[in-house]
Order: C-alpha cells, then structure tokens, then sequence
C-alpha cells in the first residue's frame, strides 16, 4: 500500500459537477417554499449552505427568493465566492449578517423563514424586531429534508472517504505494538487517512484498549496496548466535506474463548441488519433486525445505543435507525449498521458499516474485512 497516492486519480469529479448540482438543489428548495407559506427563506447552518452552494468558506449564508438567490458572505471569501457560488448576486456583509439581510429584504412582504439551527438566539430575535413588518419565522428542516437522498456525485465523494479509512486501517493493523497509547494510534489514524487523500477527520476517532472498549464512545487516552486486549476503531475521513464511518474490533494477540463469542454474536447481529436494509425499509426494522440477535443470547441490556444513522456533510444526520424509528429509508440513502455490545470491566465488540440503500438491497462503502482478527 503506498503512502502516498497520487491523488487527482483517485478523488471524485464532484467539484466539476457542482453547479449544476447546486442549481438542481435550489429549484428543488424553492418548490418546499410555498407549501411552508414562506416567500423567502435565510439559509444559514454552514453545511446546509454548502450543501445548496458549493461554498465551503467559514462564513456564508443564503437568501432564497421564488425567482432569485443572494448570497452573503465577507471580502476573506470574495474570490472564493465567485469560483464556488453559482446563479446568485454575492452580497458582502462583513461581520453583521443580519443587518445585511435586512438591507437587501427590506420590511415589506411576509414569510421570511429562518434556520432555528444555524442562528443565535439573540440573533434571531434581532431579525425579527430589525423587520417588524415581515413574518419571520423559524423553518421547517426543509434542506435536511433534502440531503437526505444523496447523488451520485455525494456517493462519489464517500466512497472515496471510505476507501481512504480503509486502507489507513490496513496499514494501522501491521503496526500495533504492545506498549502503544490509544492517543498514539488515534493520530496515527488521522495521519494515515490525510496522507491517503482525506480532507480531514469525519468525527474524532474513538480507539479504546481492553476493558475500555465497553465504552461505546470512549475517548482516547493514555491507556497502553496489552496482549489480550481488545482493539476497537471508530472513525472515518472527510473528502470534499462529505463523510465516512466505519467501526472495526480486532483482538490484539490470541482471543479468548469468550472473546470469540462475543464477536461472533455483533457479527451476527451486524448481518441480519445489513440483510433488512433495502428500499422502503422501514428503520425501525433494521434496528430490530440486529437487536433481536443480540436479545435471544440473552445479551440485550449490553446493547446501549441505536443501530445506526445517516450520514453526508454531517456525521450524524437523518434517517435516525433506532428502536421503533418510523418512516421508510429511500433508496440513495447512506446509513450506518452498527450493533454492539458492552460490558463493564471486560471489553467491548462493535462492528460497523456504512451502506447506500440501492434498488434490491444496498451497496457497502466500507470494505475492510469483518472477521475476528488477531494480532
């Protein structure tokens, strides 16, 4: 495995196909306007106006009207803007969006929609008061409701995240050693998946040692490698702003007998998830797939957390895949299956995958071999 790809070979076109992404996304966002009685609607959670924008600046924000679009941003981000925004008149509005906002709108017209999640309290009060003959109100989650079905080009773009963790976990594996801290390994991640073609990290990687590992999201600190111990990696990388996700258990030296049990059991429990996910699903299915495994040996109360959720341009997002979760998973959808149990002062076995739901079943992004390893 080389270290040191060449990487215009290896990263997706997605960067190419944005506008005419982009303008798909903001046709698609003005058809949800009127059935939520808005006539514009400010878009400013940053992964959202990425998501609508191509912009992947640290300050920007979205004015959508039925007919036209502005975009606010700041003089570090003009030539940024105007190679990145497609379709819209870029605004400057350097350190107070609001009063920019308010400027451009004016006070006359109503439904002015905002992202309860991407303002400040004390901001969006101040929108409402600067413009006291709008109606201005909090949206509906209508762009989440819209990145839940991913492209090509997003799918594009997490395949490549996904093969970049995976092949940083093949090269972590032949280098474990005993007297090794989870926070050594947990860099050793970070600087394999960047050195791969990674962006960055999609989440801070949990990487817990033996007993620790019976800590679903443990931290990782100084404890040193033992033989015996379990190894257990969750992580993913960042390519183009989108993520991947991929939890592997791994015994360090000769597994127990009751080691083994273990892992075959979350193994088990792993399949029948993965073999319930199909178009239409519903995921609260999926969910009951792996914990009813788990259940009938008896190992139910160790299974702590959700089996799954989405993911894209944040690691967690919709669909939710928990325990009497409604609503159907569509195909196009990349969600995770991840069972696992936990038990204090022994250790812990989660195995996860990230899978795009596909038409007659779902396509696997991360690829890394699932047996017991040993060490």
């Amino acid at each position: 495995m080389s270290a040191h790809p060449t990487r215009p070979d290896r990263r997706p076109a997605g960067r190419a196909r944005q506008p005419r992404a982009t303008e798909a996304r903001l046709a698609a966002l003005r058809a949800l306007l009127p059935p939520a009685d808005l006539v514009a609607m400010l878009v400013t959670k940053p992964v959202n106006v990425r998501y609508l924008t191509g912009f992947s600046g640290s300050y920007g924000a979205l004015l959508l009207f039925h007919d036209h679009t502005i975009f606010f941003t700041d003089r570090r981000y003009e030539a940024q803007a105007a190679v990145e925004v497609a379709g819209a008149e870029i605004v400057m509005a350097p350190g107070d969006l609001v009063a920019g906002v308010v400027t451009v709108l004016g006070n006359d017209g109503d439904g002015l929609g905002f992202e309860p999640m991407g303002l400040t309290w004390g901001s969006g009060q101040r929108l409402r008061t600067s413009l006291p003959g709008r109606a201005v109100v909090p949206a509906p989650a209508l762009v989440e409701e819209l990145r839940v079905v991913k492209d090509e080009g997003e799918i594009a773009a997490m395949r490549e995240a996904a093969r970049t963790g995976t092949e940083a976990l093949a090269g972590l594996l032949g280098s474990l050693r005993a007297g090794m801290t989870e926070r050594e390994v947990a860099v050793d991640l970070e600087t394999s998946m960047r050195r791969l073609g990674g962006d960055g990290l999609a989440f801070d990687p949990i990487v817990a040692f033996g007993e620790q590992a019976a800590e679903p999201h443990h931290r990782p600190n100084d404890r040193e490698l033992a033989p015996g111990d379990f190894v257990k990696l969750d992580f993913g990388a960042r390519v183009d702003g989108y993520r991947s996700d991929m939890t592997r258990t791994v015994v360090f030296g000769r597994a127990s007998e009751r080691q083994r049990e273990l892992y075959e059991l979350v193994h088990r429990a792993q399949a029948a998830g993965l073999a319930a996910l199909r178009p239409r699903v519903v995921a609260g299915e999926v969910d009951h797939a792996c914990r009813k495994v788990i259940a009938e040996a008896g190992l139910g109360s160790a299974f702590t957390h959700p089996t799954g959720h989405g993911v894209g341009l944040e690691i967690h997002e919709a669909p939710w895949v928990r325990s009497g979760a409604g609503g159907s998973i569509a195909s196009g959808t990349p969600v995770t299956v991840e069972p696992g149990v936990y038990l204090p002062g022994f250790g812990g076995v989660r195995i996860e995958d990230l899978a795009v739901v596909r038409p007659g079943g779902h396509e696997l992004l991360t690829t890394a071999p699932k047996e017991l390893i040993e060490l």
